[in-house]
């Protein structure tokens, strides 16, 4: 019930109490600049009549009086050599004036500031040349808010009367819901720690209101991601297991057939040393790769952000990917449609394009080609990776980003991968602010397209 209560009356206060203050702020806030208009129109008129050096037009200085009663304020006009040469007052005329306040103006930074102690505002008001670009014055005025001061006051009294009528409802409301509100939720919490005990094994439904059922339709869908996610990382140990393990079953394989023979020919035991070497070197890829998805899964990971001719990164790309395509007469091919130039993390952004052009080469056809495209708008660069392989079945195009995901786990051992590439590619465009899409038809090819912005923010 206490919860109840102070639920109905701390917002009220925070929402009362707010308003109040809005009306304050918003007061202040149009005195300021009715003041400073009249101000900035008085300014052009001393320069026009070259009060700074002449302080003696009547016109000006009645004007100046006017403004000061109208908002029960002062006003001093200071000059260049920070001589006071206008007091309304007459109190500080002829003195110098050093303050922190006109010194800044001087400099063009304008200051407005409210006392809500004293009840006044203070501003400050350059005074620019007839080309507007030098500071010859300074206007400094302070004007009373005493009335807004009286406004505020009198809305403060019909607030607390206001609260105290609320708090009255409120508690009497409280007493008499408390326990209709309260006891569907009790059930609720019984049902929840009913389940904490076999907290994968089974769902709750309190369908007494509208709120308990969301509450438990809430809690079954959070149970049932942290289902998915225990499957998720049960499946993603066992896959490390299994990768790391099979090079090293491998090499345990040759190493145990040299142990086992005497007198191995040199050349048997170069192509073992060779394989060996080989499955080390496989080893070590799924080492790296797993290092960098750890890394670009850091939500704290930070960019080495800098300014790329995109046109000469690719080119740069593909220069060092044609050997590879050369072994299998692929060709790569390079439609730059504009000069680009973006801010990117070059080492990241190049491994992500690197796996999708890679990719590109090692699932397609003998003679075949792949297509690189770079485009660019007033806020995104685009690049398409294109390719005449042998595609990606339908059902398989929502999992690709999966790590250890593999399209055709049979020919794993033919085609070389851990199935990690597409999943760190997303990752390191992720981090750019982009998204990346696929588009493939079985036997007839795979398109990637990234979307990434020209600008980075952090």
């Amino acid at each position: 019930m206490v919860i109840l209560i102070l639920i109905g009356i701390i917002p009220s206060i925070i929402m009362t109490f707010g308003i109040v203050r809005s009306y304050e702020e918003r007061a202040v806030s149009l005195r300021s600049v009715n003041v400073k208009n009249q101000c900035e129109i008085i300014c052009n008129q001393l320069i026009q009549e070259d009060y700074l050096n002449q302080p003696t037009s009547e016109l000006l200085n009645s004007q100046l009086t006017l403004v000061s009663n109208i908002y029960s304020g002062r006003i001093l006009i200071i000059n260049s050599d920070f001589v006071v040469i206008k007091d309304v007052y007459d109190l500080d005329a002829g003195r110098i004036s050093v303050s922190e306040e006109v010194i800044s103006c001087f400099k063009g930074n304008s200051v407005t500031q409210y006392d809500d102690t004293n009840q006044y505002i203070e501003m400050t008001i350059p005074i620019r040349d007839a080309s507007k670009e030098n500071i010859v014055g300074v206007m400094l005025v302070s004007v009373s808010t005493n009335e807004i001061a009286a406004s505020v006051s009198a809305l403060e009294q019909k607030a607390v009367l206001l609260l105290m009528i609320i708090s009255v409802m409120v508690v009497a409301f409280s007493y008499l819901l408390s326990d209709i509100l309260m006891k569907p939720f009790a059930r609720v919490t019984r049902a929840i720690e009913d389940l904490t005990d076999g907290f994968l094994d089974g769902n709750i439904s309190v369908t007494d209101y509208t709120e308990t059922e969301l509450i438990t339709d809430a809690f079954n869908k959070m149970l049932t991601r942290v289902k998915t996610l225990d499957d998720s990382r049960q499946e993603f140990v066992s896959n490390v297991s299994h990768e790391l393990k099979t090079p090293l079953t491998s090499m345990k394989v040759l190493a145990d057939s040299l142990v086992g023979q005497e007198n191995v020919p040199i050349e048997l035991y170069q192509e073992f040393m060779q394989d060996i070497t080989d499955e080390i070197d496989r080893e070590n890829k799924i080492i790296s790769d797993l290092l960098d998805l750890v890394k670009m899964d850091k939500k704290s990971v930070e960019l080495n952000i800098r300014s790329v001719n995109l046109n000469e990164w690719l080119e740069t790309v593909l220069k060092r990917l044609k050997p590879i395509a050369a072994k299998r007469n692929i060709e790569l091919i390079l439609d730059s449609f504009r000069t680009v130039q973006a801010e990117i993390d070059e080492v990241k952004l190049n491994l992500a394009i690197s796996n999708l052009i890679e990719n590109g080469i090692k699932y397609n056809v003998e003679d075949g080609w792949v297509r690189v495209s770079l485009d660019a708008d007033h806020k995104y660069f685009y690049i398409t990776i294109a390719d005449s392989g042998i595609g990606i079945p339908e059902e398989a195009l929502d999992h690709i980003f999966e790590r250890f995901y593999r399209v055709d786990k049979s020919h794993s051992t033919e085609i070389e991968g851990n199935g990690l590439g597409l999943a760190i590619t997303r990752n390191a465009i992720v981090m750019h602010h982009g998204a990346i899409k696929v588009r493939s038809t079985q036997g007839e090819g795979t398109t990637f397209s990234v979307r990434i912005p020209l600008s980075h923010v952090s």
